[in-house]
């Protein structure tokens, strides 16, 4: 039986990287439900203007210092922490991401819940093995971002301390492969498959991940944050059913009349599927079918490539 979830409604919540692919639905579903802060260095001006035109509280701050929080609202009722940097150095990387939710759940120590977003990439790779959440964890994503994975294992430790520390409900989310109409590893594939260009693959085929719709992750976010408690529940988070790299870029081609061209590349990221039995059991399946959701994603953001 899954949990019952949260009511959002009317709520405050504190959005920390409001600016990601990931986090743009979010934002645009909660901005019409609840009280929104969103904090960011917002070095765009443009899209701390656009959040503000949607109702959205906007902070300039920078998780990685602690001074620059005070500007946030700390009675608020829910974190959703969604920042990431991927900069390539450790140092700033590390206080960034890892020293950053610390930041963030010392500032907010009256919240009710906080929803930390990791990541699939803590994982040690293991071929088509799907992780579960106690599974090794390895610096996964070495080859292309070098503080990616390390810093999001440090994250979780941090945040782990800091939920026993304060006593803070928390629950760290390990999301797999988000996509949507706003694009997502999906929709580059297809650019590249447009321009001809080789698509690197782990040798050991297939590739398998979990393809998580926004449609799905936005209606499961009060469920996670249902999840919440002091002692941390980790879940992987990504859609049901599991499809490999391969898979989707047949599945695009054969909608746009365009043939993948795959090429073995060990340094590629391999095969990441998600064991979905916890999830299930704390939030339920997810609904979103992987064909239509990237049908959508097309139709959405590259119409004129979709065959008659």
């Amino acid at each position: 039986m899954t949990l019952s979830p949260v009511d959002i409604f009317g709520s405050r919540i504190l959005l920390a990287g409001p600016g990601g692919q990931v986090a743009a639905p979010i934002v645009e579903a909660l901005a019409g439900q609840c009280e929104l802060t969103a904090v960011a260095r917002f070095s765009d001006e443009k899209q701390r203007q656009q959040l503000e035109a949607m109702g959205v509280n906007t902070v300039k701050g920078d998780l990685a210092d602690h001074r620059s929080l005070q500007a946030c609202p700390s009675d608020v009722d829910y974190v959703i922490n969604l920042a990431v940097v991927k900069s390539g150095d450790f140092d700033y990387d590390l206080r960034a991401n890892a020293e950053g939710i610390g930041n963030l759940m010392a500032h907010c120590r009256s919240a009710k819940a906080v929803l930390h977003f990791s990541s699939t990439a803590v994982y040690e790779y293991a071929g088509q093995q799907p992780r579960e959440e106690s599974a090794p964890l390895g610096d996964n994503h070495r080859a292309m971002f070098p503080t990616y994975s390390l810093s999001k294992i440090a994250a979780e430790s941090v945040c782990r301390f800091a939920a026993r520390q304060y006593g803070i409900p928390t629950t760290i989310a390990r999301l797999s492969v988000p996509y949507g109409n706003n694009g997502g590893w999906p929709f580059f594939h297809l650019l590249m498959m447009k321009e001809g260009m080789e698509i690197d693959v782990h040798p050991e085929a297939p590739n398998f991940y979990n393809l998580l719709h926004s449609s799905d992750y936005i209606e499961k976010l009060p469920y996670l944050l249902a999840a919440a408690s002091t002692e941390v529940c980790t879940v992987n988070f990504g859609g049901s059913e599991a499809v490999s790299i391969e898979q989707w870029c047949e599945y695009l081609g054969e909608l746009c009349g365009l043939q993948p061209r795959f090429r073995d590349n060990p340094q590629a990221f391999g095969s990441l599927q998600i064991d979905t039995e916890k999830m299930h059991a704390l939030i339920g399946p997810t609904k979103k079918d992987w064909r239509q959701g990237l049908r959508e994603m097309v139709e959405q953001l590259a119409p004129e490539l979709l065959l008659a």
